[in-house]
């Protein structure tokens, strides 16, 4: 089994949470990404955001929110994805960059349009 080390960023408002969707792909993600060699989840989840959304998160505002196993979406089978989710405070306006095509707010009724692990993220906020 093999497994995807993410940490995504959970940013929940008026019951809609924010997710986003990469250039060329059919599903939404939440925000964040792939750890680097050497950093740690705030680390990661500070580039990672500002990255993608063009905006600061606040390492001192984080809290964890959940660890969650699933299968990879767009990977071979047996390619598990381990997301590491915190909410946290930011500065700045949210805004599509770099890989990123489009930003949504979802409910629970998008839940069909997300990833397998968001899937699992999903069920628990709500």
């Amino acid at each position: 089994m093999t497994d995807i080390d993410k940490i995504a960023w959970i940013h929940l408002v008026d019951g809609r949470v924010l997710s986003t969707r990469s250039r060329g792909k059919d599903v939404y993600y939440l925000p964040g990404g792939k750890r680097e060699a050497g950093e740690s989840d705030l680390d990661t989840l500070v580039r990672e955001i500002r990255e993608e959304l063009d905006v600061t998160v606040d390492p001192a505002s984080a809290v964890l929110f959940g660890v969650f196993t699933a299968p990879a979406h767009g990977h071979p089978d047996g390619v598990q994805v381990r997301m590491t989710c915190y909410s946290a405070g930011y500065t700045g306006t949210l805004t599509a960059s770099a890989e990123i095509e489009e930003l949504a707010w979802l409910t629970y009724d998008d839940r069909p349009r997300v990833s397998p692990v968001d899937q699992l993220i999903f069920d628990r906020l709500w």
